[in-house]
C-alpha cells in the first residue's frame, strides 16, 4: 500500500507554501510534532505547477550534533555543480575544501585565516554566494530541531538576508527545539523584500482521519465508526494514521472491530514490530543497529555494529539493507545513508531491544566510531553513556566539551561537563577538576541555571582544596551577578572567593577587579575604588599578562562610570590593541562594559565605538553573555538617539534571546518601558518598568534602574498620581546619593525635580538639584549636564521666572540635541515653548515644532498633548493626513486608537492618552472596526494593523 494519493487536510497550508515558494526570496517555516506531515506538505508543494522546474537543494539535520558541521546546507550543495555558472564570487573559493565533489568548479581557494570566527564568516558569505549563483533555487532543510549551532547560525545568516531569488523552507519540531525553543535560536524578523510564512501543522480532525483512510484504502468512504475509532488510536497523526492503515488486512470489512483485532501499538510501536516480524534474523540485527546509531549511517558502519567490529566492508550489510528498505522500515537518504524515515519508528525499535542487547550494540557502535577521523567525539560520549561504560563516557565527554571549546562552541562545552558533573559517580578529585572548567566557560555564556545549582553544590564541599574551591566559587559568583541578576549573593560569593584564592593572587586580583565594578548594588563609589585599587596592587606583582588586562579594563570602566575627563584615550588605547596574542575575551568584556559606561554618561559616540568592538570580538571568542551586552547597549543608544523606527521588535527579539539573563534583559524591559511611556500605554510602560528593576531593585543594574526610576516618575505624574510620582523620583535620588555617581542621573534628575516642584517642594527639588551640580563638577558626563540645565529651567519655572526657565530650557534642547538625544531635546524644546506662550507667536511657533519632532520620533502622546495645548490657545493646526481620505486604509489618528484598542484600553482611557474626547475616540473606534472588517473590539488585537 503506498502513501496517500491525496494530501489530506492541507490545502490552506500547502497554498501558503506554494505561494511563497512562488515568490522569492522567502523563508517557509514549517512546524509540527513527529508523523504530523511536514515532509509530505513540502513534497506536495515542490510538485506544484508553480514551482515545478525549480532546481531544489534538499538537506536534512541529524539527531546527534558536532561541534562544527554545517552539515545538512553543505550535503545539499555538494549536488549543485551541473546547475552552477561560470563565473562565481572569488569567496565560493572558501568552499573548497567543504565541497571536493564540486571543487573544480569553483574559483580557487582564499587565502587561510587565523581567526576561526572571522573564516566562519566567510564561509557563511561563500555558502550565501553559491546559493546567489544558482538562481532561484529551492533549499530546503528539515528537522531544524536536530541542528548543531553551527548550523543553526549558518541558516540564520541566510534567512536574515536571504538571495534575491532563494526560497528556504526549514522543517521542525517546536518542542524539541534546543535552548530559547526558537527555530533559529532567536525570534525570526522578516527583512524587508521577503515573503515568510509560518506554517504550523496540526494533527487531522476525524473527518480527515476518515478522508486519508479513504484515500490510502481506496474505499470511497471509509464507515464513521471505523474512522472515529482509527482517530481516538492514532490521535489523528497522519504518519501513525498510514502505518496503521498498511497493517490492516488487505480483505474483509472496515470496522471497529477490525482495528481491535490488530496488535497495532498507540501510536507506532506495534507497527514498527509488526513490519519487523517478517525480517530476516541479519536484517533485524542491522535494524537493531540502526535504532542505536540513531542517526543515518552507511552499510558499513551499519554492519560493523551489528556485528561488534571496526573491521568490515560493509558488502555483507547490502542485502539486509536491502530488505530492509523494500520492507519500508529504513529508508535511503542519500549519499548511501540509511536510517528510519521517522524518529518514533527508530524510538520504537529501541524501546523493543532487551537491556543487555542495547549496551552491546552501543559498544559496537563506539568501536565503529572510534575508528573514524576524526572521531565524532559527541556520539561516541552518547554511546559510551548508553552503554554503561562510565570512563570511556567521561573520556569521550571532556574531549567533546575540549574540541567544543577550540571551535568557540562554548554551550556545547558547557552541555557535555554539566552532564559529567550530573552523574554522581566522579570522585571528588575529577569533580573538582571539571567544576573548574565549566566554571570558566559557564561564566562566557548565556545559559546558567543548570551550572549555577551543580556549582553551588560542589563548593559546599569543604574537603575541595581551598583554591579549587575559591576559583570555582568566583565563577560562580560571577555567574551570579552577570547571568543570574543575583547580585548581593554573587557579590558574596565573590568576596568569600577572594579570601580562599589568597594563595593565587591572579585570581584574586579578578575577584577584586570584579566587585569594583560599579553597576550593581548600591555599595558607594569609594568601596568600589578600594576594590580596584586592591586589584593593582596583587596585579603589578603577577607575571600573568591577562590578569593585568582585567585589572586594567575594570580600572578604567570605574573611571569612566564615574565621568573621569581622562579616560577616553586610554580606553580607546586599551581597545585599540586587543589584537592577535591579547587576552580577546577581556578585550571583549571591557568593550561591553566601556559600551555601557559611555551610554549611562552620555557619550553615544564613543559607546558606539566601543559597541563595534565588543561585537566583534565577542564573536571570535564566542562569548555569547559579552555579545548579549553590547546588543541591550545598542537597543538603550538607539533608544536615546531616536531610532525608534522597529527598536520594539528587536527588544523583544533580545528578551527572547536573553529573558533569563536579567542584566541583559533589563536593558531590553527598559526600551520597552520607555517606548511605552511615549505612546501613552501605562499599564504596558509599568510592567516594563519593574521588570527592568523596579521590582527588584537590590538585583538590578544601578544605571538602568536610575533611568526607570526617572521613568516611572513621569508616567505616575502623567496619570494623575503626583505623591506616587514624587516619592519614587525620591527612592531614585536616594539610591543615586548612596551610589555617589550623580553621572548616572541624567535620565532621573529632570523628572525628580519636576516631581519635587509640582508636589510644592522647592526646596528639596533645589536641594537635588544642587547635588547633581555638584556631583558632576569637573566630571565628563554630557547627559547629566544637560539634565541639570533642565533641572534648573524647572526651577525657574516653578518660582515663577519664566523668561530664564525658557532660556535654561533653550540651553538643555541645545546639549540634549548635541548628543545626540531628540526626544529629550523635544521635551526641553516643549517646555521653553509654554514658557513663552502668551507671549507673541514665537511661542506657538515653537511648540508647533516640537510637536512635528514627536511625531516624527513616534511619541505619539507628547504630540497630542502639544496639539491640545496649540487648540488651546486657538491655534489652528496643518492636518497630520498628508493626503484627503484613506479609503479603507487607517489614518494616522485611527491607527493611534487601533492600537491602544488592541492592548485593551477603553475608550476612556483612548481619549486620556491621546487628549481627545471620548465622543471623538467612538467614532474612531468605529471606523477602525468598519475598515478592517472586525465584528467587535476584541478582534482587533489579531488583526494586522
Amino acid at each position: 500500500m503506498s502513501e496517500a494519493p491525496l494530501l489530506i487536510g492541507r490545502a490552506k497550508e500547502l497554498r501558503a507554501l506554494v505561494d511563497a515558494m512562488a515568490q522569492p526570496p522567502s523563508v517557509a517555516l514549517v512546524e509540527g510534532e513527529p508523523g504530523v506531515g511536514k515532509t509530505r506538505l513540502i513534497r506536495e508543494a515542490l510538485r506544484d505547477p508553480a514551482v515545478r522546474g525549480r532546481r531544489v537543494l534538499a538537506g536534512s539535520c541529524r539527531p546527534l550534533r558536532e561541534p562544527f558541521p554545517y552539515g545538512p546546507v553543505l550535503d545539499l550543495l555538494r549536488h549543485s555543480a551541473g546547475a552552477l555558472p561560470a563565473a562565481l564570487s572569488p569567496v565560493c573559493g572558501a568552499l573548497r575544501p567543504y565541497l571536493p565533489e564540486i571543487a573544480h568548479r569553483l574559483p580557487p581557494g582564499p587565502e587561510p585565516l587565523r581567526d576561526a570566527r572571522a573564516a566562519r564568516h566567510r564561509l557563511f558569505r561563500a555558502v550565501r554566494a553559491l546559493l546567489d549563483a544558482l538562481g532561484g533555487a529551492v533549499m530546503v532543510v528539515e528537522d531544524l530541531h536536530w541542528a548543531d549551532d553551527g548550523t543553526r547560525d549558518l541558516l540564520r545568516f541566510l534567512v536574515d538576508d536571504p538571495p534575491r531569488g532563494l526560497s528556504a523552507v526549514v522543517s521542525y519540531r517546536r518542542e524539541e527545539l534546543p535552548g530559547t525553543g526558537l527555530p533559529f535560536g532567536r525570534a525570526y524578523r522578516r527583512p524587508p523584500g521577503t515573503s515568510t510564512v509560518t506554517l504550523p501543522l496540526r494533527p487531522l480532525d476525524a473527518d480527515g482521519v476518515q478522508a486519508l483512510c479513504g484515500a490510502l484504502t481506496g474505499a470511497p468512504e471509509p464507515p464513521a465508526p471505523f474512522a472515529a475509532e482509527l482517530h481516538r488510536r492514532t490521535a489523528g497523526i497522519p504518519f501513525v494514521v498510514e502505518e496503521v492503515v498498511r497493517a490492516l488486512p488487505r480483505e474483509g470489512r472496515l470496522g471497529p472491530e477490525a482495528l481491535e483485532a490488530m496488535a497495532v501499538p498507540a501510536p507506532l510501536r506495534e507497527a514498527v514490530t509488526d513490519r519487523m516480524s517478517a525480517l530476516s534474523p541479519p536484517t533485524v540485527a542491522v535494524v537493531h543497529a540502526a535504532a542505536v546509531l540513531g542517526a543515518p549511517a552507511g552499510e558499513a558502519l551499519l554492519a560493523a555494529v551489528a556485528r561488534g567490529t571496526d573491521r568490515t566492508d560493509g558488502t555483507e550489510c547490502a542485502a539486509p539493507v536491502r530488505e530492509a528498505l523494500r520492507a519500508g522500515v529504513l529508508h535511503e537518504w542519500g549519499d548511501d545513508r540509511y536510517g528510519f524515515r521517522h524518529v518514533l519508528a527508530q524510538q520504537a525499535v529501541y524501546a523493543a531491544l532487551p537491556g543487555p542487547d542495547r549496551h552491546r550494540l552501543h559498544r559496537g557502535a563506539m568501536r565503529a566510531l572510534a575508528a573514524q577521523h576524526p572521531q565524532p567525539l559527541v556520539q561516541l560520549a552518547y554511546h559510551a553513556r548508553r552503554a554503561g561504560e562510565f570512563a570511556r563516557w567521561r573520556a569521550y565527554g571532556e574531549a567533546a566539551a575540549s574540541s567544543a571549546r577550540e571551535v568557540c562552541d562554548l554551550a556545547l562545552a558547557v552541555g557535555m561537563l554539566e552532564e559529567l558533573l550530573s552523574d554522581g559517580r566522579l570522585g571528588r578529585r575529577e569533580c573538582a577538576r571539571l567544576a573548574v572548567e565549566l566554571s570558566r566557560d559557564a561564566v562566557l555564556g548565556l545559559t546558567h541555571r543548570r551550572a549555577t545549582e551543580l556549582l553551588r553544590g560542589i563548593v559546599r564541599d569543604s574537603r575541595l582544596p581551598r583554591d579549587v574551591r575559591g576559583e570555582i566559587r568566583l565563577n560562580l559568583g560571577l555567574l551570579l551577578y552577570n547571568q543570574a541578576g543575583r547580585y548581593e549573593e554573587g557579590r558574596a560569593a565573590t568576596a568569600l572567593a577572594v579570601e580562599e584564592l589568597r594563595d593565587r593572587p591572579a585570581l584574586a586580583a579578578r575577584g577584586m577587579a570584579a566587585l569594583a565594578m560599579p553597576a550593581w548594588g548600591d555599595h558607594p563609589y569609594a568601596v568600589h575604588a578600594r576594590w580596584i585599587e586592591r586589584a593593582e596592587e596583587l596585579a603589578a606583582r603577577e607575571p600573568e599578562p591577562s590578569v593585568s588586562t582585567a585589572v586594567r579594563a575594570n580600572r578604567l570602566a570605574l573611571a569612566m562610570y564615574g565621568g573621569d575627563p581622562e579616560v577616553w584615550g586610554p580606553a580607546e588605547r586599551f581597545t585599540g590593541a586587543a589584537g592577535p596574542g591579547t587576552d580577546r575575551r577581556q578585550a571583549a568584556r571591557a568593550c561591553g562594559n566601556f559600551a555601557d559606561a559611555a551610554t549611562c554618561v552620555g557619550r553615544f559616540g564613543a559607546a558606539h565605538r566601543f559597541r563595534r568592538e565588543g561585537r566583534r570580538l565577542a564573536a571570535e571568542c564566542g562569548a555569547a553573555f559579552y555579545g548579549g551586552i553590547v546588543e541591550g547597549t545598542a537597543l538603550r543608544l538607539d533608544w536615546y538617539e531616536g531610532r525608534w523606527q522597529g527598536l520594539a521588535e528587536r527588544a523583544r527579539h533580545v528578551l527572547d534571546t536573553v529573558r533569563d539573563v536579567p542584566g541583559i534583559a533589563a536593558d531590553a524591559h527598559l526600551v520597552l518601558g520607555l517606548l511605552a511611556c511615549t505612546r501613552g500605554e501605562w499599564d504596558e510602560a509599568a510592567e516594563a518598568l519593574r521588570a527592568a528593576g523596579l521590582a527588584d531593585p537590590a538585583n538590578a543594574p544601578a544605571p538602568i534602574l536610575a533611568s526607570a526610576s526617572g521613568a516611572m516618575a513621569r508616567l505616575l505624574r502623567a496619570r494623575g498620581e503626583p505623591v506616587a510620582a514624587r516619592a519614587e523620583a525620591e527612592r531614585g535620588i536616594a539610591r543615586i546619593r548612596r551610589k555617589g555617581l550623580w553621572s548616572w542621573a541624567g535620565d532621573l534628575a529632570p523628572q525628580a525635580v519636576t516631581a519635587l516642584v509640582r508636589d510644592g517642594r522647592l526646596p528639596e527639588a533645589e536641594r537635588t538639584a544642587a547635588e547633581l551640580a555638584e556631583g558632576i563638577e569637573g566630571r565628563d558626563a554630557p547627559l547629566a549636564s544637560a539634565a541639570l540645565r533642565a533641572c534648573r529651567g524647572t526651577l525657574a519655572a516653578g518660582g515663577g521666572r519664566t523668561a530664564e526657565a525658557a532660556a535654561l530650557f533653550d540651553a538643555a534642547r541645545t546639549a540634549y540635541a548635541a548628543l545626540p538625544h531628540p526626544y529629550a531635546a523635544a521635551r526641553a524644546g516643549e517646555a521653553a515653548a509654554r514658557c513663552r506662550l502668551g507671549e507673541g507667536d514665537e511661542g506657538t511657533a515653537q511648540l508647533l515644532a516640537v510637536s512635528e519632532e514627536f511625531a516624527a520620533l513616534g511619541a505619539t502622546r507628547d504630540a497630542a498633548r502639544c496639539r491640545r495645548v496649540l487648540r488651546g490657545n486657538d491655534v489652528v493646526l496643518p492636518s497630520r493626513r498628508g493626503r484627503r481620505g484613506y479609503g479603507d486604509q487607517l489614518s494616522p489618528r485611527e491607527q493611534d486608537v487601533a492600537r491602544l484598542v488592541a492592548l485593551g484600553h477603553t475608550n476612556r482611557e483612548i481619549a486620556d492618552v491621546l487628549f481627545l474626547s471620548p465622543r471623538t475616540v467612538e467614532h474612531h473606534v468605529a471606523q477602525v472596526l468598519r475598515k478592517l472588517n472586525l465584528g467587535s473590539r476584541a478582534e482587533v488585537a489579531a488583526a494586522p494593523l
